[in-house]
């Protein structure tokens, strides 16, 4: 009988906690995809760009360790870039969305953050697909 309230209790605080989802924020301004818990200021990862630009900043929340050069990899593609970490935590890089390495991200939805010795990974899940299509859309130069 403890077993079985145990597991209840389990299922009941699981549906309480808030939910991880990929969100896309578009309109004036920047254009948005987020790693967060929406209607909270709970982020994993962002990609922004300013619409047409052509350029999408990476980041990465809750970091630690050093910035530098840094390679970005998906699939068979990769990049070379520079990476910074600031006060808070957060990991940046930047990528042209012309990039092989960000097409390869489009299709496959999984990129990797390689720098001083560490990886860190964003994968967006296929239910989320068509938001990361429409963001290297409105970004696109």
């Amino acid at each position: 009988m403890i077993h079985l309230l145990a597991a209840v209790s389990a299922l009941a605080l699981q549906a309480a906690a808030p939910a991880w989802t990929w969100s896309l924020y578009e309109g004036d301004g920047p254009v948005v995809l987020a790693n967060d818990v929406p209607d909270t200021a709970r982020l994993r990862a962002t990609l922004e760009c300013q619409p047409g630009d052509g350029v999408a900043q990476l980041a990465l929340y809750g970091q630690t360790g050093e910035g530098g050069a840094a390679t970005l990899r998906s699939g068979a593609a990769s990049a070379a870039t520079q990476a910074e970490v600031g006060r808070t935590g957060r990991l940046k890089a930047a990528l042209r969305v012309d990039h092989p390495v960000f097409a390869a991200f489009v299709d496959s939805g999984r990129l990797t953050l390689a720098v001083a010795g560490q990886e860190r990974s964003v994968e967006v899940p296929a239910a989320h697909m068509a938001k990361l299509r429409r963001f290297a859309e409105l970004c696109g130069g």
